[in-house]
């Protein structure tokens, strides 16, 4: 498999396969979500289009970054999330790079996203599509965030059959600067325990893919082959 490590504003072509890396915190909410019953997720281009969701759809469930704020139901925490009773329920996501990496490759024939918490099955189906070629969407840092890069490289050991030492990856993203920043308290909308379970490695049985459905880019969960 060619494996590309790319920041969001590094991507000058649409690739074919893209799987999109925001371990602390976006892909690790977006699973706890799934796991939590969501039926499906609307990644939305900016805060106003977030509401605007909201506005037309009030049963749906809005979460973004940082602190609460006046019409968000939630914020961008798997620790805050992870007890909440999702069934059934559609989650409109912003967040400031997840999502945006997302939407950046949203023409890509496969958009899967990530984070440790469904690793495995993340590289299982790369591996079951045969996915020769794939651009890692690195979100955090302008490309350069260690947790999101340390996630990427080993999703791509994995997905060629390689068997890594998942440690020394998840070291790396436990020292990362998002990880000092949610322990210290710096970020807004922060648990306590959002580290920890953001470096749950495959927590989660599924993978996520997102698609276009009617103009909304759409993530499910997707249980890949064993």
């Amino acid at each position: 498999m060619d494996a590309r490590f790319l920041g969001i504003a590094e991507l000058t072509a649409t690739p074919s396969t893209a799987v999109v890396i925001d371990v602390m915190r976006a892909y690790t909410v977006a699973a706890w979500a799934f796991a939590r019953g969501a039926a499906r997720i609307v990644l939305a281009e900016s805060l106003d289009d977030a509401l605007a969701l909201k506005a037309r759809h009030p049963d749906w469930l809005a979460l973004k970054d940082g602190a609460p704020a006046p019409g968000f139901d939630a914020v961008n925490s798997p620790g805050l999330l992870r007890d909440a009773d999702l069934a059934g329920r559609t989650v409109v996501q912003k967040t400031t790079a997840g999502t945006v990496g997302a939407l950046a490759v949203k023409d890509a024939s496969l958009v899967l996203c990530a984070g440790f918490v469904v690793a495995e099955a993340t590289a299982r189906l790369l591996r079951a599509r045969e996915c020769a070629d794939v651009t890692f969407v690195v979100t955090g840092e302008d490309g350069r965030a260690e947790e999101d890069l340390a996630c990427a490289q080993y999703i791509a050991h994995r997905a060629t059959g390689a068997t890594p030492d998942a440690a020394d990856f998840l070291r790396r993203a436990a020292e990362s600067r998002a990880a000092a920043e949610l322990a210290q308290g710096v970020r807004e909308g922060a648990h306590p325990d959002d580290v920890t379970l953001c470096l749950e490695l495959d927590r989660f049985p599924f993978a996520m893919a997102a698609t276009q459905e009617d103009g909304l880019m759409v993530l499910r969960p997707h249980t890949p082959p064993e």
